[in-house]
């Protein structure tokens, strides 16, 4: 194999002259480039990709650490932070945390994928996860102790709030979105609504059957815990187990606020097989605007959440900390994303049509 020693001894230069060359890193005479890339070219000498992000300052490259991939979620943060990185220069490379709803689970396959993230020397990494906050930051931190870690490696995180520990973040307002939602069911009939939620240790699905319990308690609404909260893990399965669930245990419901989109079509099925109309007999609102929420049939309420620009805004933060050098912990900037209700025809039958295909 043909060294970076092979080539300087064939134009008679030193290593670092040689290195210069190749990277443009210093000035260098026009004759010693000519006779470097004339060793480079006659030695078939190809720069060990490996070698070079060890020396370089900065390897142009963006960890991104995903909840789901597959979900419906990402795929429009991950084209927010692929629309502003790549204008400036960088490459993405994109690990996936799915399979992590038990919290163990979780913990182990993100301390892996940060892990795996700084051993490549990532310039920075966007993260999400479904681990709780304090353990999350905990990672980060033992993870700077790491032999690979290099100072001013930038991190941000998505979804939710970790400015406290530090971490720059962008999120969306999962309470206040929850609240609009319970509130919409409530003006438009509903008195006995159910919750499904997402797995109960992720942050986001606190905070919103925070915002559920909230609404119902200010209309002095029943919530019974057993009989009309069921559990998910935010995919369509999750939803149509948990919809039957309270179909058996609260058989006059005729509402249901629903911790995603995703969740509502499994819900939505077991309803309608269930011989329920929707919106007539049950109304149902899910939570994300992600595309399928406009194409079903009837089409979805729901809580729109920014997610292009969740991942627009976290690539403007990366890049900042990129450039201004900024040490990890700092004062974490906080961008909280405000929800938006969207109506559609599974909670107002007269809903006009608002099919988004732009999104498929």
């Amino acid at each position: 194999m043909v060294t970076i020693h092979d080539v300087a001894k064939r134009a008679g230069v030193s290593i670092s002259t040689v290195s210069n060359v190749i990277n443009k890193n210093k000035f260098v005479s026009e004759d010693l480039i000519r006779r470097v890339n004339a060793a480079v070219e006659e030695l078939k000498y190809t720069a060990n990709p490996i070698a070079r992000k060890m020396k370089i300052k900065y390897t142009k490259t963006i960890g991104v650490i995903t909840a789901d991939l597959c979900g419906l979620f990402y795929p429009y943060v991950l084209k927010g932070m692929y629309d502003v990185l790549t204008t400036r220069g960088y490459r993405l490379i994109i690990m996936d945390n799915e399979g992590g709803y038990d919290s163990l689970g979780s913990i182990k396959k993100f301390q892996e994928s940060i892990t795996g993230l700084i051993q490549d020397r990532m310039d920075g990494i966007v993260f999400a996860s479904t681990i709780p906050e304090e353990i999350e930051a905990g990672i980060i931190r033992d993870a700077m102790n790491h032999p690979s870690f290099r100072k001013n490696t930038a991190f941000v995180c998505i979804e939710k709030n970790l400015g406290k520990y530090g971490v720059d973040s962008v999120y969306a307002d999962s309470e206040t979105g929850a609240e609009m939602a319970a509130s919409h069911l409530i003006e438009t009939g509903c008195r006995k609504i159910c919750h499904i939620t997402g797995p109960l240790f992720v942050t986001i699905a606190q905070d919103r059957i925070r915002g559920y319990r909230n609404i119902m308690k200010k209309h002095r609404l029943e919530v019974d815990d057993e009989r009309m909260i069921a559990h998910g893990d935010y995919t369509h399965k999750s939803g149509y187990i948990a919809m039957k669930k309270l179909l058996r245990k609260t058989p006059d419901l005729d509402g249901v606020f629903v911790a995603n989109d995703q969740m509502s079509v499994g819900a939505m099925k077991a309803l309608s097989e269930a011989g329920r109309r929707i919106p007539e007999d049950v109304r149902v609102i899910g939570y994300d605007d992600v595309f399928i929420a406009s194409v079903l049939e009837p089409s979805l309420s729901t809580i729109h959440v920014q997610k292009y620009r969740m991942g627009k805004n976290a690539a403007e933060l990366l890049l900042s900390q990129i450039e201004e050098k900024k040490d990890f912990p700092s004062q974490g900037t906080e961008i909280a994303l405000e929800p938006k209700l969207v109506v559609r025809r599974s909670t107002v039958k007269e809903a006009p049509n608002d099919w988004i295909l732009i999104d498929w």
